[in-house]
């Protein structure tokens, strides 16, 4: 019996042991990646990953928990080349919900070929104001839930012809199945119509891309020039009936002055649907973490959109004891509206904030960035990985 209990007593003092050598790597482990992060001893020419936790809160989704990797390089690990990056968020709610999304701008060596583009696919509620036509607008309280599951693809392979400039091919995959519409409130009955698409659709566009990109890093430009012209044809691809024309285009200026310590920043991005039918969930969206934050993505919705913003970044301030902090103001304007006709009946949205910035990779020039913006319905909170455009 004395041996049982000896034996009993030296397998708990093993796995004691065992478990607090184990706790002690895991802690050590994280303190070599925290000190890793934040003195970046990285040389230059070498790649780089990241993973950093994400918590939030949403009424309709409670408690979100996430995470999102960040992994940058050269390729053939040569500085000349443009800094290739691709970044990514997964996120898990209580209430059952996920999702995951990755981005991708990747350079081959020369930059003979460019790969842009991204996937998403997430269980999540939208919020659905309706679409807007002429003056009409939908008030917040009276916005409807849309639960569904998403899936999207979108890819374009892109070859350089000559210096900056790339042409190739695009192609964009969307689907919308178990749609479920829900007022605010959380009861079935709804004041509105349903949109078209309210049954899921599942759809495939291809086209053609011209890029001209003199940028070098992407998550946080300099100096250059940057101008995107899509094109995609929709046509149904599955249980749908959709068979319409998207163009895209987007067109971005960036200027550094002070030792390029400070960047003056402008996009305008417009979208255009026109031919048929296009589904609620396809429709140009206005709002979002890059263009007009501070609206929710989708809270302005219709067959076009015009947006438009300028940015002042301050890269790092100085502040004496340390380079390795920024700010930002910003402001914009935006609409959308169906026909070219009847634009001038519509009114412009606007959105001003302002943010702070923390350089994660001092070699590669990459900031981290938290911002707040205001509009007149709402404001919004953002924090994530390289500058918004």
């Amino acid at each position: 019996m004395k041996v049982f209990k000896l034996l009993i007593i030296l397998v708990l003092s093993v796995f004691f042991v065992s478990s607090t050598q184990a706790q002690k790597k895991v802690k050590n482990q994280v303190v070599d990646y925290l000190k890793r992060v934040l003195k970046d001893t990285v040389s230059e020419e070498k790649s780089q990953f990241m993973m950093y936790p994400t918590l939030g809160y949403e009424p309709e989704t409670s408690v979100e928990i996430g995470f999102s990797p960040l992994y940058v390089y050269y390729a053939n690990e040569d500085v000349n080349n443009r800094l290739s990056e691709i970044s990514g968020f997964v996120f898990y709610t209580l209430k059952n919900q996920f999702g995951a999304r990755f981005e991708h701008a990747i350079y081959t060596d020369k930059d003979q070929w460019f790969f842009l583009g991204e996937f998403e696919f997430q269980r999540f509620p939208l919020q659905y104001y309706g679409i807007r036509n002429e003056l009409d607008e939908v008030p917040l309280d009276y916005a409807s839930i849309v639960d569904a599951r998403q899936f999207k693809i979108k890819e374009r392979v892109l070859r350089k012809i000559a210096n900056n400039f790339f042409i190739g091919f695009e192609a964009d995959f969307r689907s919308l199945s178990k749609v479920e519409f829900k007022s605010a409130e959380g009861q079935d009955q709804l004041n509105i119509d349903l949109p078209f698409g309210a049954e899921g659709t599942t759809n495939l566009g291809l086209g053609v891309g011209l890029v001209y990109d003199e940028r070098h890093n992407v998550l946080n430009v300099r100096d250059g020039f940057f101008s995107e012209l899509g094109y995609v044809k929709f046509n149904p691809f599955w249980k749908s009936d959709v068979d319409y024309h998207n163009i895209v285009t987007d067109t971005r200026f960036y200027k550094s002055f002070n030792n390029k310590r400070n960047v003056i920043a402008a996009q305008f991005l417009g979208e255009f649907n026109f031919g048929g039918d296009v589904p609620f969930n396809q429709l140009a969206l206005m709002g979002g973490q890059n263009m007009m934050r501070g609206y929710f993505l989708g809270r302005y919705r219709d067959n076009h959109m015009l947006a438009t913003q300028i940015e002042y970044r301050m890269l790092p301030l100085k502040l004496g004891f340390t380079e390795r902090w920024g700010a930002t103001v910003f402001s914009s304007l935006g609409t959308v509206f169906d026909e070219f006709s009847k634009i001038d009946n519509y009114d412009l949205k606007w959105a001003v904030g302002g943010g702070i910035r923390f350089l994660l990779f001092q070699n590669k020039d990459i900031y981290a960035r938290l911002d707040y913006a205001i509009t007149p319905d709402e404001n919004g909170f953002y924090i994530t990985i390289g500058e918004a455009f």
